[in-house]
């Protein structure tokens, strides 16, 4: 990776530079002041106290190493569908039934497994922005380098990386548009479930979802929804706490007959690109078995139209 040093970054360390500007970790650092050619001002050896000056070009190792792969990450020629590539990030379409990254009992099967295979020729580290559930459907975006990584995790966190989702309920929500604000936190000692709980007891964390309701029929209501803040399990909660939970969602609600899993549905992401800053939206079609449940529920006919006007609320 080489940066020409301008005029605002002239006087700064390579160490303020790489820390505060790139984020990079100082055991990362550590490895490259010890690597040949690790790290380079105009093709000659520095020192993470060398001062740059304007014009400067700084050339950092930044590529990942064999070291740096996760064992626990084995390539799987798993079918994916790829919405987004270049060398900065892949964006997904995580098909449901797919767990983001390996865990008991999905050790092969998983997001990670896939894009290792993928990149198989080279060393791949799988660095995901957003975590989708195993049964959430669509947009997952994932970065390939380490300073993308990093500026997809300020974007996330300043709120410029904005998610739009499809879910159906059983339940109708009243007011037909809304904001849940509340809190969250783990359920006792699980690691898995989560509960909406006051502010003011340990572990509380605050969440905020936005909805909008598309359609509703036979106790069922079809909603785009916005997450403000990214909870682990956060729309699912909040809307079961709210006399909603998804169809099909076994931990939140119940099963249903119509769908073999919770229905969400990731169907928009917009996010400022990590090397230049455009602002993109990649968009991922309803899967299968939520276009037939939203025809059975609210129509045939009705089921592209609904998904398009979700859209526009995004």
């Amino acid at each position: 990776m080489n940066i020409v040093i301008t005029a605002a970054d002239a006087g700064k360390t390579v160490l303020s530079l790489t820390r505060q500007d790139l984020g990079l970790s100082s055991a990362f650092l550590k490895r490259l002041k010890f690597s040949p050619g690790g790290i380079l001002v105009n093709g000659e050896f520095a020192t993470v106290r060398r001062v740059l000056c304007e014009g400067d070009v700084l050339s950092l190792a930044m590529e990942d190493t064999p070291d740096d792969v996760s064992p626990y990450i084995t390539p799987s020629p798993l079918p994916l569908r790829i919405l987004y590539e270049d060398n900065a990030l892949t964006v997904i379409d995580k098909p449901p039934d797919m767990p983001a990254h390996p865990s008991l009992g999905h050790r092969s099967d998983t997001a990670a497994n896939a894009l290792a295979y993928r990149y198989s020729g080279k060393p791949y580290v799988f660095r995901p922005v957003n975590r989708l559930d195993r049964d959430t459907s669509g947009v997952m975006l994932t970065a390939n380098t380490r300073q993308a990584a990093y500026r997809m995790a300020l974007s996330m966190q300043s709120g410029a990386i904005r998610k739009m989702y499809l879910a159906v309920t059983d339940g109708i929500p009243d007011p037909s548009e809304g904001s849940v604000d509340g809190w969250m936190r783990r359920t006792g000692d699980s690691i898995i479930t989560r509960e909406n709980c006051p502010p003011d007891v340990s572990g509380a964390r605050h969440a905020v979802t936005e909805y909008r309701r598309l359609a509703a029929a036979d106790g069922h209501a079809l909603l785009a929804v916005r997450p403000l803040t990214g909870r682990t399990h956060q729309i699912r909660v909040q809307l079961s706490g709210i006399g909603c939970p998804l169809t099909g969602d076994t931990l939140y609600g119940s099963a249903s007959t119509l769908i073999g899993r919770h229905a969400l549905h990731a169907a928009a992401v917009s996010f400022p690109h990590p090397e230049d800053g455009r602002v993109m939206t990649v968009r991922a079609e309803l899967p299968e078995d939520m276009r037939s449940l939203i025809s059975v529920l609210f129509g045939a006919e009705t089921a592209t139209t609904l998904e398009e006007e979700a859209l526009t609320c995004f």
